[in-house]
């Protein structure tokens, strides 16, 4: 395994942090339901990754079950404390809120402190502001870090770039977890200005939300061999020496492997890698109507993340990438914040963005023809009943 400093914490952990999203039934609710199998599939995951090194572990108040599985996992293990560090996250939005987060976290994880507390979601300017604010949740973070109970304050954030650069520029954190891969280059300058403000920077779900690589179309693995898009990724995102560590929803045994080989003895890239980046460059940069997501076409009157989709068609037209295009675009209007927008079928065609585009594309079209390819309407419909089920729970049972 390989370590690298984390920013300004000075703490030393591994390139490769298991990520908590991912094991057995850990989305059901409710959280504090622990089935037999979800215990033993975080006992087993987690005592590998301590045998391969790994000693960085990810987890959040969101992901429901993950830090109650995890208490139990490092419990069951005896693994001394100062062995392995942990990071999780919560949203609160207020001081007081933010301390009885912090302790049932605590509880819940079975530990005296966190070595990494980040709040969760910077993914707006509304957002930042209620985190900021004066007495207010980071404040509070921050003198639970002076009492001992966190030791380092950072955020998460799946927000555009400008959101991004402000948060960092408060000087109130000491890590960002941030969206940045080959196939995602837009927030590079947020992690060139972590560099120069010596904040520790780690990467976001590179093989899933970095383009569902464990499922690579036939054209990309051609492209990226004799690498896996695994490791070409992996590693591409690891030859900027800022980028500290890659979170990895590790959650099967055979999934160490593929990810293991990301590894590149503190070599990234060789001769070799960065004749095999030029060539998976070259189809992205010779085909007509190529969106460059300058995001000059935002904002649009009907809020259509205009850049994004034009994104996924480029991955489309590039790479053969429709699996992960039908995966990302299926999220819009689902997720909220953490992915906004609306579907590109709300575009009216009033022309705002025309003359906005250096690339004078024809953005409606080519909006239109993303769509024609991308949305699943099965899929579409299903999240409606969803949404319209839990509107029905929670005015019967939660009120």
């Amino acid at each position: 395994m390989e370590y690298r400093r984390f920013g300004k914490t000075e703490e030393q952990i591994s390139v490769i942090t298991l990520g908590g999203m991912r094991f057995k039934q850990g989305w059901d609710q409710p959280r504090n339901h622990l089935p037999l199998e979800s215990i033993d599939n975080c006992i087993d995951i987690t005592r590998r990754a301590l045998d391969f090194g790994i000693n960085h572990f990810e987890s959040a108040h969101g992901y429901v079950k993950s830090e109650n599985l995890y208490g139990n996992a490092f419990r069951e293990l005896g693994t001394p404390r100062n062995k392995f560090k942990m990071m999780t996250k919560g949203a609160p939005k207020t001081a007081d809120d933010t301390r009885a987060l912090v302790e049932e976290q605590l509880k819940a994880l079975k530990m005296d402190y966190f070595d990494f507390y980040g709040w969760h979601g910077i993914n707006n300017e509304e957002l930042l502001n209620i985190a900021i604010k004066k007495n207010g949740p980071v404040e509070t973070l921050l003198q639970m870090r002076e009492e001992g109970i966190i030791r380092h304050v950072g955020f998460s954030t799946h927000g555009p770039l400008d959101v991004i650069m402000k948060a960092l520029q408060t000087g109130l954190f000491s890590f960002v977890n941030l969206h940045f891969y080959f196939f995602f280059q837009r927030n590079l300058p947020a992690v060139e200005l972590a560099k120069a403000m010596d904040i520790g920077v780690f990467i976001i779900s590179p093989n899933e939300k970095g383009g569902m690589l464990w499922n690579p179309p036939e054209k990309l693995q051609t492209l990226c061999a004799p690498l896996t898009p695994i490791q070409f990724n992996g590693r591409y995102c690891l030859s900027f020496p800022q980028v500290t560590t890659l979170s990895l929803g590790i959650h099967h045994p055979e999934h160490f492997d593929q990810n293991l080989k990301i590894l590149g003895g503190d070599t990234y890239f060789s001769p070799e890698q960065k004749e095999i980046e030029q060539r998976v460059r070259f189809p992205l940069q010779n085909f007509s109507s190529e969106c460059t997501y300058c995001s000059e076409c935002l904002p649009c009157p009907e809020d259509i993340n205009i850049p994004e989709i034009l994104r996924f068609r480029n991955l489309l037209k590039a790479y053969d990438m429709k699996d992960y295009g039908k995966y990302r675009y299926n999220m819009l209007e689902g997720k909220g914040h953490w992915f906004p927008g609306h579907f590109a079928f709300a575009c009216t065609e009033c022309g705002d963005c025309l003359p906005k585009c250096p690339e004078k594309l024809d953005i409606p079209r080519l909006l239109f023809e993303t769509h024609h390819q991308l949305f699943d309407r099965k899929a579409y419909l299903k999240n409606k009943v969803m949404e319209f089920l839990k509107k029905i729970y929670f005015f019967l049972f939660r009120r």
